[in-house]
């Protein structure tokens, strides 16, 4: 069982960064794959970004150049630093937890409960 809880977002100007973070629980964290998904009102909840448990890194084409997830496993976390946002990037932001990286939503067995992350024009 793996249990996580993001934290970071806020509200923030178009063209500012926020870094969100998720901390994890359970051993298997530094074994399994991270992803970072969002979700706005009415859509379905869209892939943002990826990460190995050896630290590969994949991105979707909206935020590459932009985002950076790393991952701590020391600290059993995963970050997104997010620049040059958009009031596009506006949305609930979810971490999940699977066993390998991949842009598949259903791929993950685990979902944090989200963070609203704004982005004022």
């Amino acid at each position: 069982q793996v249990q996580l809880v993001e934290s970071g977002g806020g509200l923030v100007q178009a063209g500012g960064s926020l870094r969100l973070s998720c901390a994890g629980s359970g051993r298997t964290f530094s074994t399994t794959a991270m992803g970072w998904f969002r979700q706005v009102p009415g859509k379905e909840r869209e892939f943002v970004a990826t990460i190995s448990r050896s630290g590969g890194a994949y991105y979707s084409d909206s935020v590459k150049g932009r985002f950076t997830i790393s991952r701590d496993n020391a600290k059993n976390t995963v970050y997104l630093q997010m620049n040059s946002l958009k009031p596009e990037d506006t949305a609930v932001y979810y971490c999940a937890n699977g066993p390998w990286a991949t842009m598949t939503l259903s791929a993950y067995n685990y979902w944090g409960q989200g963070t609203q992350v704004t982005v004022s024009s």
